[in-house]
């Protein structure tokens, strides 16, 4: 299977419907050796690790009645889309869950591939694929229990498309845990002038602030395509201590988990709800 970063693809697809944009990935592409370097331009992203796997596991482990002490996500799959070099992948990997990580960018893949292969149990449960979403769907229609697209949603160059292509591989009731930034002042002032310009957090260039998602809009796309938004909660990146929190406002970064609706809800998705649940919906509206 060719991949859209060699240029070729399995079947046309226009421009406007491809979620890969070229410049994204030569832009990825010269960083592609920098994954593991925990100091260097992916430090932010190493950090992150410390709020988004708790995030993704226990909201998982609230969702399951098994336990499995040691490996709580064993039995889970997930599909990491933009899994970069894997510093997403490993520790969900380590957690139990068989994963498949998927990158346009080869070099991406091929730096993936050699660290898990530093570690005998990673080795059995990741598997890395140089392609994009779009090229995976038709082999993996309702295939997985999660998606996780990390900093992702941000670089892709159209974004209904890709969450389509999100809610065609996932199972029905499965979960999609999306992070990236807002479009604000405030994300413009310091996703770009001073972590890009200014301190050097992340290299120039990294971010375009056109393409940043308000939560507003992803919530919106999300619903139109079949997800329910559960959780979306304020993220925080203080680069002195080169830490994350949470916290409420979504002004900056933020995080988003939301379930693709349930067999049932496909199969009645033409029928007129009841009464009762309208009024339930608008007495809710406005509370998340």
């Amino acid at each position: 299977q060719l991949s859209l970063f060699r240029f070729t693809v399995k079947r046309p697809f226009s421009t406007s419907h491809s979620s890969v944009d070229s410049k994204e990935i030569k832009k990825f592409q010269l960083l592609a050796h920098k994954w593991w370097d925990e100091e260097g331009e992916y430090a932010a992203l190493h950090s992150m690790n410390d709020i988004r796997v708790p995030f993704i596991r226990d909201t998982l482990l609230s969702m399951s009645s098994n336990y499995h002490l040691g490996n709580p996500l064993s039995g889970i799959k997930i599909l990491d889309v933009g899994c970069g070099g894997g510093l997403l992948s490993e520790p969900l990997g380590r957690l139990g869950a068989s994963v498949t990580g998927i990158d346009p960018v080869e070099d991406n893949i091929r730096t993936a591939d050699q660290h898990k292969s530093f570690d005998p149990v990673l080795a059995k449960r990741i598997q890395y694929k140089c392609s994009s979403l779009e090229e995976i769907v038709e082999e993996s229609m309702e295939t997985f229990d999660v998606i996780v697209a990390s900093e992702v949603v941000e670089h892709v160059a159209d974004l209904e498309t890709f969450i389509k292509c999100c809610s065609q591989v996932l199972k029905p009731e499965g979960s999609l845990f999306i992070t990236t930034i807002n479009k604000t002042q405030l994300s413009y002032v310091l996703g770009i002038v001073v972590a890009e310009k200014i301190m050097g957090i992340v290299p120039e260039g990294t971010h375009e602030w056109e393409k940043f998602v308000p939560p507003e809009e992803l919530e919106r796309l999300l619903e139109s395509n079949g997800f329910a938004v559960k959780t979306m909660s304020g993220m925080l990146y203080n680069p002195l201590s080169g830490s994350w929190s949470w916290m409420e406002s979504t002004g900056l970064n933020y995080a988003v988990h939301a379930v693709k609706a349930g067999a049932w809800a496909q199969s009645h998705a033409t029928d007129t709800p009841p009464e009762t649940d309208i009024q339930q919906h608008s007495a809710t509206a406005g509370t998340a």
